[in-house]
């Protein structure tokens, strides 16, 4: 994969951490447990998102962009990035957020990652939910060229083949990091939500015959459409990669049984990830994400699902703003 063939801008802290979690891996009595440390891309306190804005911005700006256009939960980790880089590389932002969850909480409505975007002089605009979102950010990025703006819309967490190429990227950078420290992956574990990170990443390790497979934990979807979505990324991402003969329908694989009652609505698990995490091996999760994703891993632990011997890796994509969002359920679950 010859990347620097596609447009980029310079956002990231990397390569990020890949780190062996002792503590959590004795508690729960193996697998051999890894965690690379997307939280910690640097801007904007880190994520998953920054990865894909690298290509994403570096395309706006070659197209002569001075406004973006995103869309995103009320307390979405992509809205916070995006406002970030736009506001480090000098551009205006509009980011619609979506009443995705029925709550009254102000911790939620107005702390976390709200804050943050108010900090960064984003434009908000609210939407109610049920609204085909990207749609609603493409309508408002059409009336603004018509009164004159150059706008680069970005869909919902960056998911789209350009903001993928940042985890195809990805997928290079931890094939190098096991290789040099002699660490055998059997598997690749991640929280899966807008598609655009686990496409990447499947796009990427195929492409490199690395032989690795990757997991993703719903966040929302039903595992049908999460794969089909899953997959259909994975092919507009190949093409733009010009990979031949596309990617494996088998190697998108999506465990959605963990997504509880909604999307960022808590459960029992992902507080009890979130608590392990933090008190075994100093890590934050987020509740809405990779919390959810923990949770998911731990429980097929527990069911025995991997061998003592194994070496898997979670890929922790960052959102801890979002902690401040819940302060209820974290206080009750602590």
């Amino acid at each position: 994969m010859h990347l620097a063939r596609f447009p980029r801008v310079k956002l990231c802290h990397a390569p990020t951490p890949l780190e062996f979690m002792p503590r959590l891996t004795a508690h729960l009595g193996g697998p051999q447990l890894w965690i690379k440390r997307d939280d910690a891309t640097g801007l904007a306190t880190g994520g998953n998102k920054n990865r894909k804005l690298e290509f994403l911005l570096g395309e706006a700006l070659a197209q002569g962009a001075t406004h973006i256009v995103t869309q995103g939960a009320v307390q979405s980790n992509h809205v916070r990035q995006t406002a970030a880089a736009a506001a480090k590389l000098g551009l205006k932002c509009t980011a619609l957020l979506e009443h995705r969850i029925k709550t009254n909480d102000t911790d939620y409505l107005e702390s976390g990652n709200v804050l943050l975007d108010r900090m960064l002089g984003l434009n908000i605009e609210y939407r109610e939910p049920g609204l085909d979102m990207n749609a609603e950010a493409e309508a408002k990025g059409a009336a603004m060229r018509a009164a004159g703006e150059k706008v680069y819309v970005i869909p919902g967490g960056g998911s789209n083949p350009t903001g993928a190429l940042g985890y195809a990227h990805v997928a290079l950078e931890l094939l190098a990091q096991a290789n040099e420290i002699g660490l055998r992956i059997d598997q690749l574990v991640h929280a899966t939500g807008s598609a655009g990170t686990q496409a990447g990443l499947v796009v990427g390790l195929e492409a490199l015959n690395s032989g690795i497979p990757v997991l993703g934990i719903g966040v929302r979807n039903p595992r049908d459409r999460q794969e089909a979505n899953v997959h259909k990324l994975c092919e507009s991402t190949a093409e733009k990669l010009g990979l031949k003969g596309g990617i494996r329908r088998e190697a998108v694989v999506a465990n959605c049984d963990y997504v509880g009652e909604g999307y960022g609505i808590p459960t029992a698990g992902m507080g009890e990830a979130l608590m392990l995490c933090a008190r075994l091996e100093g890590i934050f999760l987020d509740p809405v994400y990779s919390g959810k994703g923990m949770a998911g891993l731990i429980d097929l632990i527990r069911k025995g699902h991997y061998t003592q011997d194994q070496n898997i890796v979670f890929l922790h994509t960052g959102g801890q703003v979002g902690l401040f969002g819940y302060r209820d359920f974290l206080t009750s679950a602590a």
